[in-house]
């Protein structure tokens, strides 16, 4: 019956301690239901959440040690970020192994730093509880019996399809309001509820007015989303989109 715990740690790449145990121990949570998904980031719990919280159930998302993530190219998305301290600055240049423990460090704090900053603003995305050095608690989407689909394994409901779109360009148009571009929007990091759509996976997200392939980025984005719902009849152009809103971003009108 243990032989899904054997060999975990040389499974998913995590170190000891269990990197649950922090928030088994200070009450954010107080049990452990299951694994989610595993990713190329990292593995999401469904944990019980105290009772206490204002939440029945919460997702912690653990990430990956450098060593063992499997994010590629991510240099794109590190453009125009400033590491401060100059021991660290030159240990990232070199790609030694402590540089690999500053970067995912910063991957780790960004993601959850972001989640606060779009959550506040009302952007559609799981509010963040709390963190810790490789974890981050956040607002678990979906119910006791499963999480919430990804939008790529859902076919949405005909009356939902274009209000459903027009949200997803908000939440574009919000991120961006905000300085920040998703980067790798998609709708396998979309997840639907009935009449509500939550995007997840920010650690990639990188700064609009330092990051000189944000357009690039953006439009990205934006042609992800617009070739999904195109298989939902739904015409657009997301070239002309991407543009739109860059040109509004840059004029300060958004």
């Amino acid at each position: 019956m243990y032989d899904d715990f054997i060999d975990l740690d040389e499974a998913t790449g995590f170190d000891d301690p269990d990197p649950l145990d922090p928030f088994l121990a200070d009450g954010t949570i107080v049990d452990v239901l299951g694994e989610v998904k595993s990713g190329k980031e990292g593995t999401v719990y469904c944990c019980r959440a105290h009772p206490d919280s204002g939440y029945d159930l919460v997702a912690v998302k653990v990430f990956r040690s450098a060593e063992h993530r499997t994010f590629r190219n991510d240099s794109i998305y590190r453009r125009g970020t400033v590491i401060v301290d100059r021991r660290d600055r030159r240990a990232a240049r070199s790609k030694s192994a402590h540089g690999r423990q500053v970067l995912s460090g910063m991957w780790h704090a960004h993601e959850y730093e972001t989640l606060r900053a779009l959550s506040a603003a009302g952007a559609d995305v799981p509010a963040p509880i709390t963190a810790s050095a490789n974890a981050i608690v956040m607002e678990y989407i979906g119910d006791d019996t499963a999480a919430a689909p990804k939008l790529q394994e859902t076919i949405l409901p005909p009356p939902e399809i274009r209000p459903l779109f027009q949200r997803v360009l908000a939440n574009i148009e919000l991120f961006l309001r905000l300085d920040r571009v998703h980067g790798d929007l998609s709708p396998y990091n979309i997840l639907y509820q009935p009449g509500r759509l939550t995007i997840i996976d920010f650690p990639q997200t990188i700064d609009a007015r330092s990051n000189d392939a944000a357009l690039d980025l953006l439009t990205r984005d934006v042609r992800n989303v617009c070739r999904y719902w195109a298989n939902l009849e739904v015409r657009s152009d997301p070239e002309r989109i991407a543009r739109h809103l860059w040109s509004r971003y840059i004029r300060g009108e958004l």
